[in-house]
């Protein structure tokens, strides 16, 4: 039962994963954008979501923080496999070397929250269809 109900959120739950982990990659360009030299960075989602829900999030690393103190909370974060990213190409280049266009990131950081919202709505709604089949 349980694994028929994450066959059915797999895709989504993927896709919110790899929406959030884009929005990271896009705040980042965003912050450097005055950086000499920074190169923007971004990824190929539909590959990602691909290969993400075939062989699930293995790909990603899982890092132990370090505790400086015995009374501190071991943690696992999640890192960013810079392997994935790609360098985007600039429409026009800069002075400085830096390849962030505020324009581009802007459009691509609110597309993202757009489709990351919508996906939310999608779960939500299957989520309240299969609870209504199992009230009845």
């Amino acid at each position: 039962m349980i694994d028929k109900l994450d066959a059915a959120l797999r895709f989504n739950r993927e896709a919110l994963n790899l929406r959030a982990e884009r929005q990271e990659v896009i705040a980042a360009n965003i912050a450097h954008a005055d950086t000499p030299n920074y190169k923007a960075r971004d990824f190929d989602f539909s590959a990602r979501l691909s290969d993400a829900v075939e062989r699930g999030r293995t790909s990603s690393q899982s890092v132990s923080l370090a505790t400086t103190s015995s009374r501190h909370l071991a943690g696992q974060a999640q890192a960013v496999s810079d392997k994935d990213l790609l360098y985007r190409v600039p429409n026009q280049s800069s002075l400085d070397g830096n390849t962030v266009e505020m324009d581009v990131e802007r459009i691509a950081f609110a597309d993202n929250a757009l489709r990351y919202e919508s996906n939310l709505t999608v779960i939500n709604s299957k989520i309240k269809s299969m609870l209504s089949a199992i009230q009845q």
